[in-house]
């Protein structure tokens, strides 16, 4: 391994570490457990390429004390879990860019996760409907083997065909991905929520369509959400033991 890659390896490990720090000072311990665990794998990387026994030193110094704190915050998560008292909030601030449906959903998103229930009155035009593709495909391509996604939505009345056509063609496609898509329409909701079979709750203020209108079809964000500009809305995490459906 060349020192050249070593040291990116190394840069990658501080930015993902920074990152957990932040995280775990902001009380978001979901999010930071998952950032610590990948940095520490990063220093472990580092340290089984470096040869220097005093760097070697160091690196496990370092090591030791991220891996101390990382299991602290997974005693503190799974005993608020346990407790039914899991509460975590992500507030998403106006025009703010860095929160794709990877970036959001990641930390809760585990090997355990089998079955997913969406409920979300504004999966009715074009944009939205493509939010919810968007979701699907992150599903997929996740560490995970999601193979049933219910959703609950209202139907679009003015465009009824437009909405029904598309979720029949996106629900085939599933079903070719290996996964079961339970589409159920309602005219009384309101709330929006998202539940995972492995107990995680989010509940996002504007449901899947937090995501603002890019300025152009060929403007940075346009393919890239992590790059597109967002409305403000929070975000709550919630854990319970017994997942029902919605």
């Amino acid at each position: 391994m060349t020192q050249n890659h070593v040291a990116g390896m190394e840069t990658s490990a501080i930015s993902v570490l920074k990152r957990a720090v932040e995280l775990d000072h902001s009380g978001r311990f979901q999010e930071s457990l998952v950032c610590y665990q990948e940095g520490i794998q990063l220093l472990i990387d580092v340290l089984k390429a470096v040869k220097d026994d005093s760097k070697r030193g160091h690196y496990r110094v370092k090591i030791k004390g991220y891996m101390d704190r990382a299991e602290q915050i997974k005693v503190h998560v799974n005993q608020t879990k346990e407790d039914g008292k899991y509460h975590e909030q992500i507030r998403i601030a106006e025009d703010a860019t860095g929160y794709s449906y990877e970036v959001l959903f990641k930390p809760y998103v585990s090997s355990l996760l089998t079955e997913v229930w969406v409920q979300d009155p504004y999966i009715r035009h074009t944009h939205q409907l493509y939010n919810f593709l968007r979701f699907s495909e992150m599903l997929l391509k996740a560490s995970c083997k999601v193979t049933k996604i219910h959703l609950l939505t209202s139907q679009d009345e003015a465009a009824s065909g437009q909405q029904s056509g598309a979720l029949a063609e996106l629900k085939e496609s599933l079903s070719a991905q290996g996964v079961t898509l339970d589409l159920q329409y309602s005219s009384t909701i309101h709330d929006r929520e998202i539940r995972f079979d492995n107990g995680w709750i989010i509940k996002i203020g504007r449901g899947l369509d937090y995501f603002k209108r890019p300025q152009g079809r060929f403007s940075i964000g346009y393919c890239d959400y992590d790059l597109r500009q967002c409305h403000e809305t929070n975000v709550d995490i919630f854990h319970t033991k017994h997942t029902k459906t919605l």
